[in-house]
C-alpha cells in the first residue's frame, strides 16, 4: 500500500460500543464518530483492530442493532475510497461476512502480514497470544467450538444477543482486560510474542489491542510493539505517516 502524499493511515481499537450499557456508549460513539470525520480528509486507510462492539453474533438473517452511525460512517469511507480493515477481537470473533458483503470491508480473523510504504506491519487484535491470556485462550476454545456456535444460534435473537451482552459485559475472563496495569517491557506477554515472531521474520512494527493500555516498546533497534489503548479510557489511537507510527491521543472535550 502506497501513501499519497499529505496521507495517513490510522489505526483504533477497543470501542467495545454496548458496555457497560447502550445508553452510555451512546457517548463514546458520539466521541468516535468526530474523530472519523476529523481523519476522513487525510486518512488513506482506518484499521480498525478489534472489539468494535462488546458483542456481535451474526445469525442468517439478523445482526445485532446499534451504532448504525458508525457503520454509516465506515460504508462512507469505502465509498470515498479509503480503505478499512477489521480485525476480529475476542469480542466480535463470532463476526462471518456482514462487514464484507454490506460494507465492503474485509474481515481478518487472525493477524495478518501488511506493507506499508516499503514498512512491514504484523497487525491483529492480540487476543490468545503470548504465553499469557490463559483464561481467555481456554474461553475461546469453547466459543469457537462449532457444537457451541450452533448450540447459541439455535437461540432466538432477542436471548441470544441479551445473553451474549450480559456475559461479555460481566465476565473479566472474556473481555480480556481483567488486568489492564502495566507489567513493564519485560514481562508484557504481547511484547514477548513479538520478540518470538522477530526470531522468524523482521518487522518494523507489531500492531495490537486487547490490553486496553497505550504503550510503545521497542524490541530492537528497528524494530517496535505499539499497542493503541482502547476508547473506554484513553480515546488513543495510532497514526502512520509513511515513515513512522505515532501514538495519539483524542481530546474528547
Amino acid at each position: 500500500m502506497k501513501l499519497a502524499k499529505n496521507k495517513n493511515i490510522y489505526f483504533a481499537s477497543d470501542q467495545h460500543f454496548g458496555a457497560p450499557t447502550r445508553e452510555a456508549s451512546k457517548v463514546r460513539e458520539t466521541v468516535f464518530l468526530k474523530w472519523l470525520n476529523h481523519i476522513q480528509n487525510d486518512a488513506s486507510a482506518l484499521f480498525l483492530v478489534g472489539d468494535l462492539f462488546d458483542f456481535w453474533f451474526e445469525y442468517k438473517t439478523v445482526v445485532p442493532k446499534g451504532f448504525v452511525r458508525i457503520l454509516g460512517k465506515l460504508a462512507e469511507f469505502v465509498d470515498q475510497g479509503i480503505q478499512v480493515h477489521f480485525f476480529v477481537g475476542n469480542h466480535d470473533l463470532w463476526m462471518k461476512d456482514y462487514f464484507e458483503t454490506e460494507l465492503g470491508i474485509p474481515v481478518y480473523h487472525k493477524p495478518k502480514e501488511f506493507i506499508l510504504e516499503n514498512t512491514h506491519f504484523f497487525i491483529g487484535h492480540g487476543d490468545g497470544l503470548g504465553p499469557k491470556d490463559i483464561g481467555y485462550k481456554r474461553m475461546k476454545k469453547i466459543f469457537t467450538n462449532p457444537l457451541a456456535k450452533r448450540l447459541f444460534q439455535a437461540l432466538h435473537p432477542d436471548w441470544g444477543v441479551k445473553l451474549g451482552q450480559y456475559f461479555s459485559v460481566k465476565n473479566k475472563l472474556l473481555s480480556g482486560s481483567d488486568d489492564i496495569s502495566f507489567l513493564g517491557d519485560k514481562n508484557e506477554w504481547l511484547a514477548l510474542y513479538t520478540k518470538r515472531k522477530l526470531e522468524q521474520k523482521h518487522f518494523d512494527y507489531f500492531i495490537f489491542g486487547h490490553r486496553h493500555l497505550p504503550m510503545e516498546i521497542k524490541l530492537n533497534e528497528k524494530a517496535t510493539y505499539v499497542n493503541l489503548g482502547d476508547w473506554i479510557t484513553h480515546f488513543t489511537y495510532g497514526m502512520f505517516n509513511g515513515k513512522k507510527v505515532v501514538l495519539k491521543k483524542w481530546e474528547t472535550s
